[in-house]
């Protein structure tokens, strides 16, 4: 089974690609398209959000939007047809496309040609795997008719409590790209998502017909005093319904908030490590008024112009001196095999608050980067998780995690491995504090550093190694030279 399926020689089917390895479903956020409108080959055509991460799905190949089957805040399984394409628009007339609604598995089909068995590589990620297994219905689910019946009772109850029915679509800004999608950075699009506008009524004026953050901010103003009025609903497929996280009970006493994606998965993969690894954690106190003074330092130093440089890059350089000087730290414990796998390189992960909850992307063989490379890694990391792009491989293959709780004022924590780690270095708020320096009671920048680990892999000794490291290397950043 491969993601496309040719369902004539007109009409093409398009289905939920495995964007990440071993995923089995995810959530539609937003249709970048709408029927009618043209696509062309490699043209992204929605948002989607996986266990992983937030991902844009390309369209593989030309035509005409002839239908979208689910709306968006559907939960879609891996392998299920999500939009139809007209590959030969104006050749007849075509059938009126169904409402997007969940689809029932086809009926076997006379076989045309033997489709290759395993696993087929589209434009994002792999097609789902050729299985002679069936799956069950999901518990719960909604027939076709059910979910529009649903849809349509959505759309009635917010009409009828004054919220407008879904708006004809405006024609396209001058600086729309292929298929009337706005051209607008990642910060801009969260930013109008945020805000409730649609990209496609905004008037661009930066360069090349991109849509700035003025843009957004002057498309939201006028809006904000005046209630839109109720029109009239296009005729078109059943509209997407609008994602509701959320859902008050009766007694508006509680808020319920439905557990799926990113959110979904952190829970899963905590529960799994912290039954799975004994942690144990250990903690130091140490004086980092010497690091604070080389970070304001390096601020000012012309090799490190264009990088952000802040008391986490110097942090995440000490781990990973300690690492060099206790490679036995940077283990994986397989239990297939029952073997410890030794990694001899270092992909350092740093834990991210997003507002689809806490990830960890790694910087690739960061074991290998200069301090400035670290610097550059590191703002790019910060910037794509906030922005919700970071992509899956980006989160896979981690080997160690810095998470920094200090951000939030919080001394320290007993932070939970990130599965498949061998440790996780967790890094408190720095604050002046009184603290003895050569015999006399000084006020001094100081922090909490925890260091939790896989008893497994790393003993009691190890473990301790690795932390007074750390810490002694931020008491004096000068051995970053004499250890390195």
């Amino acid at each position: 089974m491969t993601t496309m399926t040719e369902t004539s020689a007109r009409f093409r089917e398009f289905k939920m690609p495995d964007v990440g390895e071993g995923l089995t479903e995810a959530e539609i956020l937003k249709w970048f398209v709408q029927p009618g409108d043209t696509v062309t080959d490699g043209q992204v055509v929605c948002e989607v959000e996986t266990a992983k991460a937030a991902v844009e799905l390309p369209i593989p190949f030309d035509g005409v939007v002839h239908e979208l089957r689910f709306p968006e805040g559907t939960t879609v399984d891996v392998g299920q047809v999500i939009i139809a394409i007209d590959v030969a628009p104006g050749s007849g007339d075509a059938p009126a496309p169904a409402a997007a609604a969940p689809v029932q598995e086809p009926a076997a089909e006379p076989e045309a040609e033997a489709e290759p068995k395993g696993r087929t590589p589209v434009l994002v990620g792999y097609g789902v795997a050729e299985s002679s297994t069936k799956r069950r219905p999901r518990k719960g689910a909604a027939t076709a008719p059910e979910a529009a019946a649903v849809a349509a009772a959505v759309q009635a109850e917010l009409n009828g409590h004054g919220a407008p029915a879904p708006a004809p679509a405006a024609p396209a800004p001058a600086g729309a790209a292929a298929g009337g999608r706005p051209l607008a950075k990642p910060p801009v699009r969260k930013l109008a998502k945020d805000l409730g506008i649609d990209l496609a009524t905004v008037v661009p004026t930066g360069k090349d017909g991109i849509i700035t953050r003025e843009d957004v901010h002057a498309a939201a103003a006028p809006a904000a005093p005046e209630a839109p009025a109720a029109v009239a609903p296009p005729v078109a497929p059943a509209p997407a319904v609008a994602e509701a996280p959320a859902v008050v009970s009766d007694s508006a006493r509680e808020t319920r908030i439905p557990v799926k994606g990113v959110r979904k998965a952190i829970a899963q993969a905590m529960v799994g490590s912290a039954f799975t690894a004994p942690h144990v954690t250990e903690f130091v106190t140490v004086d980092v008024t010497r690091t604070m003074k080389l970070v304001a330092e390096l601020k000012e130093d012309k090799d490190m112009a264009g990088v952000r440089v802040n008391p986490l890059l110097i942090i995440a350089k000490a781990l990973l001196v300690a690492i060099k000087r206790n490679p036995e730290v940077n283990a994986a414990w397989d239990e297939a095999n029952q073997e410890i796998v030794q990694k001899h390189y270092v992909n350092l992960g740093i834990a991210a608050a997003t507002p689809r909850g806490l990830i960890v992307p790694n910087i690739k063989d960061a074991h290998d980067k200069t301090l400035p490379q670290l610097a550059e890694a590191l703002g790019e990391l910060v910037a794509t998780a906030r922005d919700g792009k970071t992509s899956p491989a980006a989160m896979a293959g981690g080997t160690v995690t810095i998470t920094n709780v200090g951000v939030f004022g919080v001394d320290t924590g007993t932070p939970i491995l990130n599965p498949g780690e061998s440790a996780i270095l967790a890094v408190g708020a720095i604050k002046l504090q009184p603290w003895v320096h050569k015999g006399k009671v000084k006020p001094r920048q100081v922090t909490t550093l925890a260091l939790s680990f896989d008893h497994r892999l790393v003993d009691g000794e190890l473990g301790s190694k690795v932390l007074a490291d750390v810490a002694a290397i931020l008491e004096q950043p000068k051995r970053l030279i004499t250890w390195a």
